[in-house]
């Protein structure tokens, strides 16, 4: 049911529908500036040009009526006719009183009557007037300006123009934008439809993928061209699937091998206890043989318990709250510890560490990694044989050395010490009590405080455990 919901996601909610129409309304709103704002800009100039000849036409005018003689009808009819055609739609001359006293309209009545016109009102108080507006394709202009003599108004000059071509010409530029916007709008709803089918695509692609990992195909990987954010984040899947896959494949592994170790000594305690139940006539002796066995295989199962314990602390990450601890003090700790153990199987247990070396780590956490290694070389050795333990700084760092004169380890092996349930000699660990899990508690542990662990091949025999750490100069507390 979740994969179907997610695949069908509703139209209006699917990013494909999002991004389509995000770039169709940032498109809408550059056509809509684009049939706009030149039109309007074309306007004002067109205003702005209409006011400068017909006040500079009115002005014209009213300089050849201005005379001592003031305005009359005759007068002002004679001036008129001088100047000739002005090309005007209309021109009309009134006296200070507003009266009409000349008007270019043919079979207009308004000889004689008041000029009741806005521009006029306001030639005569003094002012230059002008008004012009645009609408059915053409554009309507009125001007006035006052005839004056030596600073008395003597009347007014008003013009009128009605311009077509201009109209027409400004019509045809927003045609023309329309055309373009057209164009353009097809054009960017094809591309946008194009343009979000592949980003659309290239997520299904990655939604798929997810979706097939999800179901546990772990090996699935997902191939996107390109150099982009998509690209990128294909590529990141690829690496988180191949960091899960091998997460798997360990805990996969980590399962089983846990699962065989544990299911040894159970089955051996399961045999030895059936044997002792179902066997009436048993000595005491042989009982307490079996007994005896039953104890080792309970405590070589709860070094196992207590190692898986171990390294699941190690890989939840938790918190540790690391110090500065003195080598020397925890070194001396693990020689006294397995001192025992080492005369026991005739093993010289050598100490050299300097006092004052230092590292920032928990004083169990180095103890447990000296203690494993230490152990570790006590218990693969031979007769004789020695375990030396050395510390040095070395270029701002603690190196630890753990050499032991053992059994070695062979070449092809050496890369797999640390892995977890990995023994050398299966048959040698289990009689040394070994779980397969020390050395990875002790690459683990070390590397939770910033350092790391090497094994090498001692030349002649034995193995050489190298220990780094960064070197901590505080002071102990």
């Amino acid at each position: 049911m979740d994969g179907e919901a997610t695949r069908n996601v509703p139209f209006w909610r699917s990013l494909r529908t999002k991004y389509v129409l995000t770039y169709l309304v940032i498109i809408a709103a550059v056509l809509v500036l684009l049939n706009t704002y030149p039109l309007l800009v074309s306007q004002d100039m067109v205003f702005k040009s209409k006011q400068t000849s017909l006040q500079s036409q009115a002005s014209v005018m009213a300089s050849a009526l201005a005379g001592p003689e003031g305005l009359n009808r005759e007068g002002v009819g004679r001036v008129m006719e001088v100047l000739g055609d002005t090309g005007l739609s209309r021109v009309m001359v009134t006296d200070a009183s507003g009266v009409v006293l000349y008007d270019t309209t043919a079979g207009s009545n308004s000889m004689g009557r008041y000029a009741l016109f806005y521009e006029v009102a306001g030639a005569l108080r003094g002012r230059d007037e002008f008004r012009s507006n645009y609408s059915f394709g053409a554009f309507h202009s009125r001007a006035a300006v006052p005839v004056t003599y030596r600073g008395m108004t003597l009347g007014a000059v008003y013009v009128d123009e009605l311009d077509a071509e201009q109209g027409q010409l400004l019509i045809g530029i927003q045609q023309t934008l329309r055309t373009i916007s057209l164009i353009i709008a097809v054009v960017s709803a094809t591309l946008s439809l194009i343009f979000s089918q592949a980003l659309t695509r290239r997520l299904g692609q990655l939604l798929g993928a997810i979706r097939i990992v999800r179901e546990g195909e772990y090996s699935h990987r997902i191939k996107i061209r390109g150099g982009d954010e998509l690209s990128r984040l294909a590529g990141e899947f690829n690496a988180l699937t191949g960091r899960l896959q091998t997460t798997e494949e360990v805990r996969r592994r980590f399962v089983s091998d846990a699962s065989h170790e544990l299911k040894t000594p159970l089955a051996s305690i399961r045999l030895l206890s059936d044997s002792i139940l179902q066997n009436d006539h048993i000595d005491p002796e042989t009982v307490q043989e079996f007994v005896g066995d039953i104890g080792d295989e309970a405590a070589r199962l709860q070094r196992i318990t207590e190692h898986l314990l171990t390294l699941t602390r190690l890989d939840a990450a938790a918190p540790v709250e690391a110090e500065p601890v003195e080598v020397a003090g925890v070194a001396q700790r693990v020689e006294h510890m397995l001192e025992p153990l080492a005369k026991a199987v005739e093993v010289t247990l050598k100490l050299n560490v300097p006092e004052g070396l230092m590292v920032r780590i928990t004083r169990d956490d180095l103890y447990q990694i000296l203690f494993n290694l230490v152990e570790n070389g006590i218990k693969y050795n031979l007769p004789g044989g020695r375990v030396e333990l050395y510390a040095q700084d070395w270029e701002g760092k603690v190196v630890i050395m753990v050499e032991d004169t053992g059994v070695g380890i062979p070449e092809e092996d050496i890369g797999k010490v640390f892995d977890r349930f990995y023994r050398v000699d299966k048959a040698r660990s289990r009689a040394a009590g070994g779980t397969g899990l020390g050395l990875s508690i002790v690459r683990d542990t070390a590397r939770r405080h910033g350092g790391d662990v090497t094994v090498q091949r001692r030349s002649g025999e034995g193995t050489r455990f190298v220990v780094t750490f960064p070197l901590c100069e505080e002071a102990v507390t």
